[in-house]
């Protein structure tokens, strides 16, 4: 790994945890794009190592704060964790069977339209 790529990657990761950590965004928003058009990687890896950064507490601190404040619903933390457990292995069979060109314009559009919804709506 050569410097310049250490230092894209640390920078990415604070604006990832800080947008995590303060809009609830990070890995999608962030991370997979910036692999890509800056270093350079097929959507598969993006969005691959994307995924992996998320198997570390990495937003430990972030949600604590948030669990200190009253905003964390255990309960609901608990099952949708199990969910996202069972739909990200299902999702990630299914996304490397797909055409990066394709799995681009998917996740492009995706965020397009969240986008749109999160803005439009009252």
């Amino acid at each position: 790994m050569s410097v310049s790529a250490l230092i894209i990657l640390i920078l990415v990761g604070l604006l990832a945890g800080f947008t995590g950590g303060a809009l609830g965004l990070g890995g999608g928003i962030i991370i997979v794009p910036a692999l890509v058009f800056i270093l350079g990687f097929t959507q598969h890896q993006a969005q691959g190592t994307s995924l992996a950064v998320i198997v570390f507490p990495v937003a430990m601190l972030g949600a604590y704060n948030y669990y200190k404040a009253g905003f964390v619903n255990v309960k609901f933390v608990v099952v949708l964790a199990l969910a996202f457990l069972i739909g990200s292995y299902l999702g990630s069979l299914m996304s490397i069977n797909l055409p990066e060109k394709i799995l681009k314009k998917v996740f492009g559009f995706a965020i397009l339209i969240l986008s749109l919804k999160m803005i439009i709506e009252k």
